[in-house]
């Protein structure tokens, strides 16, 4: 549980972080703050194996598919922030949105998820083969 002067901690970081407290995250509970801000700090905000503008991306895709307005409001301008161009958030929406339609779908028919997954997996076969031979022909008959 976040102590007084570990949420004053938290509360300076977050201001040197932003220029300011945002009122939602003065109101968390000291039991939350910490960790909240923690995860915010080092993992989305931080450097990690997905670079930044990528974990906005995603963080758009997300907003969208639970209808968070605020989500999206903040992953949009953090995705800019980082670079993202109109193009790549207008993209990272559709692909939420094609994502959304396949699994309303699946989950609505439901087909046997064993034989999915079978599917799945010589789809990913028959890909690999095909981009192997791609790989060893010579570059005229590439082009060709």
């Amino acid at each position: 549980m976040a102590t007084l002067t570990k949420r004053s901690e938290v509360l300076r970081e977050v201001n040197d972080a932003f220029g300011r407290v945002p009122e939602w995250v003065e109101t968390m509970p000291d039991s939350v703050i910490a960790g909240f801000w923690g995860l915010m700090r080092d993992f989305q905000l931080g450097e990690t194996k997905i670079p930044n503008k990528y974990k906005e991306l995603i963080g758009i895709a997300v907003a969208g598919a639970t209808r968070c307005k605020y989500c999206q409001l903040f992953h949009t301008e953090a995705a800019r922030l980082n670079g993202a161009t109109d193009d790549e958030i207008r993209e990272a929406a559709a692909m939420a949105a094609m994502t959304m339609l396949g699994s309303t779908y699946l989950n609505s028919v439901a087909p046997d998820y064993e034989a999915f997954e079978q599917e799945t997996l010589a789809i990913v076969a028959h890909v690999k083969a095909q981009a192997a031979k791609t790989a060893k022909r010579p570059a005229s008959e590439a082009r060709a």
